[in-house]
């Protein structure tokens, strides 16, 4: 069986930046192990794999080691394979997925994500995470994540986590965040998920599904600037509307080939 497979750098404006997904265009489904199997091979943070539906597409995600049931940035990257490369010839596509009824829409380079928002709430700050991350958040919330929020943008960038302690906790990843320094942006934010086989992950579009709520809020305005000051970097603009979130970036392809399965 020979199955076409494209890496996009997702959140990217050109090759190595954002954060790279492996996106597997199906026309019916593998078995969960096929498909598990094949994202530990690609050994990337998100492998999309996507089927027709009556109304658009079926998508699934997986890291290195589960099954998750919200990726922003493979998402973005899946759009970007049908709208650019498969010839898909509509502005909009929707996806059908764990989380609910999501879509990306076109607008020159530019995707945008229409996502649940999902606002996280207040809670005691848990020991793992202060020794996970070695530092103390003045506060801290939780959600599908742990949202950790420090006082600087420097103190999220010298950050040097301790996965040991970080795979401990009972939720998917920890994000950080602080306002940022730079005058064009609103916030920064760093993502770790050692527990998915993510030590930090370059750009995480569902971070921002929490990320987006909290800052409108601090903030007092629905439409953000953001970046995530991994490494690779990524810039991403996002709106809060009607509870709502939309993520809008550009991505790129890096790569594409044929992945060849013997049974």
């Amino acid at each position: 069986m020979k199955l076409p497979i494209y890496q996009i750098d997702a959140f990217a404006e050109k090759p190595f930046e954002g954060n790279p997904a492996a996106v597997v265009p199906l026309e019916e489904w593998l078995s969960d192990q096929t498909m598990q199997e094949i994202a530990a091979e690609n050994n990337l943070a998100e492998t999309a794999f996507f089927v027709p539906a009556d109304e658009g597409f079926h998508i699934r995600w997986f890291t290195p080691n589960k099954e998750v049931k919200l990726c922003g940035h493979a998402t973005l990257a899946s759009a970007f394979v049908l709208f650019e490369i498969l010839g898909y010839e509509q502005d909009a596509v929707a996806f059908h997925s764990l989380s609910g009824l999501l879509s990306v829409t076109k607008t020159g380079k530019t995707l945008t994500l229409n996502f649940p928002c999902r606002k996280p709430e207040k809670c005691e700050i848990p020991h793992e995470l202060v020794k996970g991350l070695g530092k103390t958040p003045f506060e801290c919330y939780r959600g599908e994540d742990f949202l950790a929020v420090f006082d600087s943008e420097k103190e999220i960038s010298s950050i040097q986590p301790n996965h040991g302690f970080l795979e401990q906790l009972d939720l998917r990843g920890v994000i950080v965040t602080a306002r940022s320094s730079a005058d064009d942006l609103d916030f920064v934010a760093r993502f770790f998920a050692p527990k998915y086989g993510i030590p930090e992950d370059p750009v995480t579009g569902s971070a921002y599904t929490q990320l987006t709520p909290y800052w409108s809020e601090k903030l007092g305005k629905t439409m953000l600037s953001a970046k995530q000051i991994s490494p690779r970097g990524g810039k991403l603009t996002c709106e809060l509307k009607n509870n709502r979130v939309f993520i809008s970036g550009s991505a790129i392809k890096y790569m594409e080939g044929t992945i060849e399965i013997r049974t």
